[in-house]
């Protein structure tokens, strides 16, 4: 999705540089030599996330990359931690470079044992967002109805 924008809002300048389907990297300047870019922004098409549910409170993000990377190329892996406790929250994400390789990932591990436990994969949903009309924030008594 970030991809996405930052590719919207630099292709409108025309200063950005594609290569088959992916940006090469971004230049600010007119000039096209490739070392004076500021930063550059690599894309391996697009990625995927998994989220991978009943971990054990003993499952690291290094144990969660090496179990499932087997399966094709982990971008990253990570165990959500509850602030409070600094225990694992007993689920994850693991992010694939490719839709092929997660796919594959989640027909073989999915039900199988990782650290003693069941786990459950699946493919990550959206994050929910608020601000675009998403589910309302409870901010004091509701307002009186117009119509009364």
């Amino acid at each position: 999705m970030a991809a996405v924008l930052m590719k919207r809002l630099l292709s409108a300048s025309g200063k950005i540089q594609k290569t088959g389907s992916f940006i090469t990297h971004f230049n600010p300047n007119p000039n096209p030599n490739p070392t004076s870019t500021p930063f550059s922004i690599s894309c391996r098409g697009i990625a995927s996330k998994l989220f991978v549910g009943g971990l054990s409170f003993y499952t690291t993000d290094n144990g969660l990359s090496e179990a499932f990377s087997q399966y094709g190329q982990v971008v990253e892996a990570t165990v959500v931690i509850d602030r409070v406790s600094d225990r694992s929250k007993g689920f994850g994400f693991v992010t694939f470079a490719s839709e092929d390789e997660a796919d594959k990932a989640v027909t073989e591990m999915n039900g199988k044992q990782l650290n003693g436990r069941v786990i459950f994969v699946d493919h990550a949903k959206p994050r929910a967002r608020f601000d675009d009309g998403g589910m309302p924030i409870a901010r004091g008594p509701p307002e009186p109805a117009a119509n009364q």
